[in-house]
């Protein structure tokens, strides 16, 4: 991979430069191993560990196909379900794998007993298959995560609603925590120039779902002066969404858990916020029952930031802990927009709050390609900026998606992969210099308080390669079930 690294670096490498790098065997890569999907059975979701799961090793590089590009990837980051492939909840990635292998002969690539984990990824276009025009060797890209074949009418008026709709990284291989990732060309977008690497790679897949949920009309349809509650404000979702919800005219009502997310969410310009630790919200009474009381008493404090109005927006996505809150916090007429369900995807909430009220509950997934492009579009114009708090080598990226599981982070966890330090990519300094502090915000922020024992204890690995150089998304139903 040097070569093609020196290549990267070199401030006049061109097109035809990149066109004529021959393309190693192997690649290093994060993946997970099909053999070890019980690896955890009988344990808790919260023992379970990504730092045994997870390998870094050399695999072969996959076969380019029509529509698609092979990209050397510099920097990458974790999402979440990275951390649910990780520690094979709520089931083995293996399945959706074994289903799209079943589609086509060239799905089949796909069908392996690694899998090739990541869904973001900032890097240098290496190869175009044919039939690709808008995208050549050299060009500097982000990619976003939605894989679609769009064979079927039912994507065409939104392309998330293609029967064969995926994420890419997730529900197929050849992802983004690799020296090289296979994508679709469709999934590619400009670099931000004033961003380094590790900071354009970390607002893809999460920035992209929250524009849909709050932003898009397939969404919230968020407007100028809508009361926003945005659970987990300064988490990797939140983060942007309290962005978007500022940028918009909008008054973001931010739930944290910590003084230091609280201070976070200051630092990005909102007023109104809530750490749920210190006042003492727990919803649920025992496991099986909700408490209303709490429910009514978060109420009243939201109308206490508010001036008396309830919330026009709930943005959801930690699931069963808060849904029945969500719910009944809601204004008249207002909307709950969720994805994922961090917390459990086995929603309770009393039905006559919604119904009664005339509430409406929004799924939302990812994004389509126009959402996503204006999302990143909003990035390239130092509108929105990446909430990167810290980046890990591709080696460590156990550690890093132990701590995102663990909820030991701000913001968005970075990895970079080829690129050797921090801070390399950039183009547009006097871009960046406008920016610097919003950019470097959740860099700066107070390290989350961990127990002393998940810190310092050392990781059991089970691959060599570990061992020896010791750095939204809900998981799809069987669609054939």
């Amino acid at each position: 991979m040097n070569h093609i690294l020196d290549a990267i670096l070199a401030p006049d490498s061109t097109r035809e430069d990149f066109a004529a790098l021959p393309l190693p065997e192997s690649y290093r890569a994060v993946t997970v191993h099909k053999d070890e999907a019980e690896m955890f059975a009988g344990l808790s979701t919260r023992e379970k560990d990504p730092r045994k799961s997870l390998h870094v090793e050399d695999v072969p590089v996959p076969e380019l196909g029509p529509g698609e590009a092979l990209v050397a990837v510099m920097a990458s980051s974790v999402n979440y379900n990275s951390v649910w492939t990780s520690i094979f909840e709520p089931m083995s990635t293996f399945g959706f794998l074994e289903r799209y292998g079943r589609l086509s002969p060239l799905a089949k690539r796909h069908d392996l007993p690694y899998h090739v984990i990541g869904s973001d990824l900032a890097g240098v276009v290496l190869r175009t298959g044919p039939g690709v025009n808008a995208w050549h060797p050299g060009d500097e890209v982000v990619a976003h995560c939605l894989s679609v074949e769009l064979e079927s009418s039912d994507g065409h008026n939104d392309t998330m609603l293609d029967p064969e709709q995926r994420i890419w990284g997730f529900e197929t291989n050849f992802g983004g925590l690799a020296e090289i990732a296979l994508v679709k060309s469709n999934q590619l977008m400009p670099k931000p120039q004033h961003l380094s690497w590790e900071e354009a790679a970390a607002p893809g897949l999460v920035n992209s779902t929250a524009y849909r949920q709050l932003v898009s009309q397939n969404g919230a349809a968020m407007k100028q002066g809508d009361n926003v509650l945005i659970w987990g404000a300064s988490g990797g979702l939140g983060s942007y969404a309290t962005q978007f919800a500022l940028a918009g005219g909008a008054n973001p009502i931010c739930v944290v858990s910590s003084d230091q997310k609280a201070e976070i969410c200051r630092k990005m310009g909102a007023e109104a916020i809530i750490d749920r630790n210190a006042e003492g919200y727990t919803f649920w009474k025992d496991e099986q029952n909700q408490d209303p009381r709490e429910w009514k008493r978060f109420g009243k404090r939201i109308r206490e930031l508010t001036g008396g109005e309830d919330v026009d927006i709930v943005f959801e996505h930690p699931g069963r802990e808060t849904f029945g809150a969500s719910v009944y916090v809601t204004r008249k007429g207002g909307t709950i927009v969720t994805c994922a369900s961090t917390s459990g995807y086995q929603h309770e909430y009393d039905n006559r709050y919604l119904w009664m009220s005339l509430k409406r509950i929004v799924g939302s997934h990812f994004a389509n390609y126009r959402e996503a492009w204006e999302a990143n579009r909003l990035i390239a114009k130092g509108k929105i900026h990446p909430t990167l708090s810290k980046t890990y080598r591709l080696e460590d990226t156990g550690q890093a998606a132990h701590d995102v599981h663990r909820n030991l982070h701000h913001g968005k966890v970075g990895v970079l992969c080829l690129a050797p330090e921090e801070g390399m990519g950039v183009r547009d300094e006097e871009k960046r210099a406008k920016h610097i502090d919003a950019i470097n915000l959740f860099r700066d922020a107070p390290a989350e308080r961990t127990d002393k024992a998940s810190r310092d204890a050392p990781a059991e690995r089970t691959d060599k390669a570990s061992r020896d150089t010791a750095a939204p998304q809900a998981g799809a139903p069987d669609r054939n079930a």
